[in-house]
């Protein structure tokens, strides 16, 4: 029995060893594959999270884009146009303008094309009706199709030579055409909270959420078949969003990665430089600079560097887009303003390696000082680097918002700034979708990079 047991289990592990081969190229694309799946799975998670959220707080954009008394044509046309008549998830019903929408409260009493006749008095929550109360609504516009009345009141409503009785506190009433008016009699003793009109969707599915999975990506029956980030336009000039984020891409590019890499590149060689002079004046002296760093306001660092190298001393441009020369000084400041944590951070990374027996081993073997600090060491204690890298990267996106509002940089940052100051929420809501994915092929990289630099980090099946 033992024989045939140990059998089993030697052809058992050879064959998942022919079934799984352990090549590390492969199981490196599996774990890529796997990673890139969770960070979809993440992104939509945000994108869903974002729809509600804009939802909530957004309401009825026609009321800032239009005015206060915008005609009922143009507020059925920039719905249609935002998809914001649409149901949120799924229904058979959209918001119309052909009729007006009236809300009865003791505050508001005239409504566009809405007739009141009899005896109404104010109510608890709407209209109490008196003796022979009548609501007439005037069609505002010609429209197509099916149209949905709902009818919020505390009794029944008689339409038509009918009476229709509330649901849940709703009435109902279906419609194949919009007619030129509709006349409702409200019987005396019942209150009417709103009246609300519908016209039918082209599917049941045609809602705002689906619209907001479409806007990250959409297929087609033409090349390319697929298109990613479809953001729409923008809410006061109705630009495409996409070609006005892919034309502040690049001014935010050059802004941030020169910042990125000078920042990484000088807080490594300051904190190397303070590890090896440990405990000398030349160590106390970055770390009282690295501190200063760190508590000086971005803010600050932004005005005194403008006053000092562009002001008095004429170096260097303080506001506009012309060149490389107009970027010299926002990436000195971003680079200062960032350098000082990084040097303890990374000082802190080097002094937790650097008396491992390994560096002892490899001076003692003959290498050269340059060998043990920038081979060894650094090699060593690229866990952190890469940890710090991958966090600080996402907030440079932050600070190019100041950066780019205080120097006139036409970037993604100002872009921000602008949408945030004209409430443009579909633009605000690209940036937000925008970030999120930044987020997530970072922390995508940060983890290819970590089983890269340490084989301990490597999956293993």
């Amino acid at each position: 029995m033992i024989f045939v047991w140990n059998m089993i289990l030697y052809f058992r592990k050879n064959t998942i060893a022919e079934k799984h081969p352990n090549d590390r190229t492969e199981i490196m694309l599996r774990f890529i594959i796997r990673r890139t799946a969770y960070s979809l799975l993440i992104l939509v998670g945000v994108a869903v999270l974002t729809f509600v959220l804009f939802r909530m707080a957004a309401g009825d954009p026609s009321a800032t884009l239009l005015g206060k008394n915008p005609r009922p044509e143009e507020v059925e046309r920039l719905r249609s146009d935002l998809g914001s008549d649409r149901p949120l998830f799924w229904g058979k019903w959209r918001k119309t303008e052909a009729f007006t929408n009236a809300s009865f409260s003791k505050e508001r009493t005239a409504f566009r094309n809405v007739e009141l006749s009899g005896a109404f008095m104010p109510g608890a929550d709407g209209f109490l009706a008196g003796k022979d109360c009548r609501l007439t609504f005037l069609r505002n516009f010609a429209a197509d199709g099916p149209l949905l009345t709902e009818i919020e009141s505390s009794g029944a409503v008689a339409y038509g030579g009918g009476t229709v009785r509330p649901e849940g506190g709703v009435c109902s009433i279906e419609l194949d055409s919009a007619p030129e008016r509709i006349d409702l009699t409200v019987p005396e003793g019942t209150e009417i909270r709103s009246v609300s009109f519908f016209r039918r969707t082209e599917h049941p599915c045609d809602s705002q959420f689906l619209a907001s999975l479409k806007e990250l990506v959409a297929f087609s029956g033409t090349f390319p078949y697929v298109s990613f980030f479809n953001f729409g336009k923008t809410l006061l000039t109705r630009e495409p969003i996409r070609e006005k984020l892919w034309r502040g891409m690049w001014p935010s590019l050059m802004l941030m990665l020169p910042i990125f890499f000078g920042e990484l590149l000088l807080g490594i060689v300051l904190a190397m430089i303070s590890c090896i002079w440990r405990g000398t004046w030349i160590d106390r002296s970055l770390a009282v600079l690295s501190v200063a760093g760190m508590s000086i306001s971005y803010l600050a660092l932004i005005i005194f560097g403008q006053w000092l190298l562009g002001y008095y001393w004429n170096w260097f441009p303080v506001w506009g887009w012309g060149g490389v020369r107009c970027l010299i000084l926002p990436v000195i400041i971003g680079i200062v303003s960032g350098t000082g944590s990084g040097v303890r951070f990374y000082r802190t990374a080097f002094l937790n390696e650097i008396n491992r027996e390994y560096l002892r081993t490899a001076a003692a073997k003959g290498a050269s000082p340059f060998a043990v600090y920038a081979k060894h060491l650094l090699k060593n204690s690229m866990i952190p680097i890469i940890t710090r890298a991958s966090g600080v990267l996402p907030f440079l996106f932050t600070g190019s918002l100041l950066l780019e509002t205080f120097f006139g940089i036409p970037g993604l940052g100002s872009a921000g700034i602008g949408a945030l100051h004209d409430a443009d929420l579909q633009m605000l809501k690209a940036l937000v979708i925008l970030s999120a994915f930044l987020f997530v092929v970072i922390n995508l990289l940060t983890d290819i990079a970590y089983a890269y630099v340490d084989p301990r980090m490597r999956p293993s099946k």
